[in-house]
C-alpha cells in the first residue's frame, strides 16, 4: 500500500503522525502517562486545544516552556475568553476608543474590575471606567451589566438602586416579544436582581418592567397597567405555592377569583395559563448568587 501521508504533507498531518506516535509509544496495554507535546502539531491544532482552557489554567499553561507561552498569548484565545465571560463588548467600550491591542490585556482588566465590583460596585466600575473599557454613560454602564456574566446580582442591585438612569438603559435593552408573562417576568429578574423585601423599589421595578412588556407586546391587548397588577400577583402566588411555612396553598379558583375585578376584561384562560404556569415552573425571581439568576426572597 502506498504512504497514508506523501513526504509533502500537510503540517496537520504531520501534527497527527506525531501525536499518535506519542501515544502509541505509551504501548498498547495501557493509556499514555503524559500529554504530548504541543510543540508536535501545527500550530491551529495546539490553540484549537488552548482553547478549551480558563483563563487561569491558560497562564498556567504559558509556564510550561516559551512555545506554550507563545501559544498561550495568542491574541484568538484572549479575545475568545472576552466575549466568553463579557458578551459583546464592543457595546460598552467607550466610543471612539482606538482598536484594541491587547485582549489579554484588556480581560486582566475586566477580571480585575469586575472582582473589585463584586467586592463594592463603586469602586469596581470607578475602576473599569478610569482604565477606559467601559464607556462613561448611562447606556455604556447599562450594556456592561446586561453582557457581563461574572457579577453578583447584590451588586447589580445596589448599583441599579442608585443609578436609575442605568436601570432605564439595561431595561431598554431587553425584549419581551411574544413571549408568555411569567416567563418575561422570570427573564426581567435574571436581569435586573430583585430586591429582598418587598417596597418602593420592587413596585418602581414592576412598572418598568410592565411600560417595557407594553411596549414589546403592544398588539396583545394587555394595558400597562394590567400587567403590573398580574405581575404583582404572580409575584404572591409565587411566594404561595413555594413557601413550605404556608400550608394552606391558593387553589387555582381563588386566584382567578381574586383578580377578576383588579383585570377586567382578561380573559378567564389566560388567567388559568399564569396560574398553571407558577404552579409548574416556579418562582418567577429564581434565588441564585450570580446576576445569571437572581437572588430574589420576597
Amino acid at each position: 500500500m502506498g504512504q497514508i501521508c506523501p513526504s509533502t504533507a500537510s503540517p496537520l498531518c504531520v501534527g497527527h503522525r506525531h501525536l499518535r506516535h506519542s501515544l502509541l509509544s505509551h504501548g498498547r496495554s495501557k493509556a499514555p502517562t503524559e500529554f504530548p507535546d504541543l510543540s508536535f502539531l501545527p500550530p491551529e491544532m495546539a490553540i484549537s486545544i488552548l482553547s478549551h482552557l480558563s483563563a487561569t489554567e491558560l497562564c498556567l499553561a504559558g509556564c510550561v516552556n516559551e512555545y506554550w507561552q507563545e501559544l498561550a498569548d495568542s491574541e484568538l484565545l484572549w479575545k475568545g475568553l472576552c466575549y466568553s465571560d463579557w458578551g459583546n463588548i464592543d457595546s460598552f467600550l467607550p466610543d471612539g476608543m482606538v482598536p484594541i491591542q491587547s485582549y489579554k490585556r484588556l480581560y486582566l482588566l475586566m477580571d480585575d474590575g469586575s472582582s473589585l465590583f463584586n467586592g463594592d460596585s463603586v469602586s469596581g466600575l470607578e475602576f473599569l471606567l478610569n482604565n477606559g473599557v467601559v464607556g462613561p454613560s448611562d447606556r455604556h454602564i447599562g450594556c456592561f451589566l446586561h453582557e457581563s456574566r461574572r457579577l453578583h446580582a447584590d451588586k447589580v442591585l445596589r448599583l441599579l438602586q442608585d443609578r436609575r438612569g442605568v436601570l432605564d438603559e439595561l431595561v431598554g435593552l431587553l425584549d419581551f416579544h411574544d413571549v408568555f408573562l411569567p416567563d418575561a417576568l422570570r427573564k426581567f429578574f435574571t436581569e435586573v436582581p430583585a430586591p429582598k423585601v418587598r417596597g418602593d423599589f420592587l413596585e418602581h421595578l414592576l412598572t418598568k418592567f410592565s411600560r417595557r412588556y407594553f411596549e414589546c407586546n403592544r398588539d396583545m391587548g394587555l394595558p400597562q397597567d394590567t400587567t403590573y397588577v398580574l405581575c404583582y400577583s404572580l409575584i404572591m402566588l409565587s411566594v404561595d405555592l413555594g413557601s413550605p411555612h404556608v400550608k394552606n396553598k391558593m387553589t387555582k379558583r381563588e386566584f382567578i377569583r381574586n383578580l377578576r375585578g383588579a383585570v377586567q376584561g382578561t380573559p378567564g384562560d389566560y388567567l388559568v395559563n399564569l396560574y398553571d404556569n407558577i404552579y409548574l415552573h416556579g418562582h418567577v425571581a429564581k434565588k441564585s448568587h450570580y446576576k445569571v439568576y437572581n437572588n430574589a426572597d420576597f
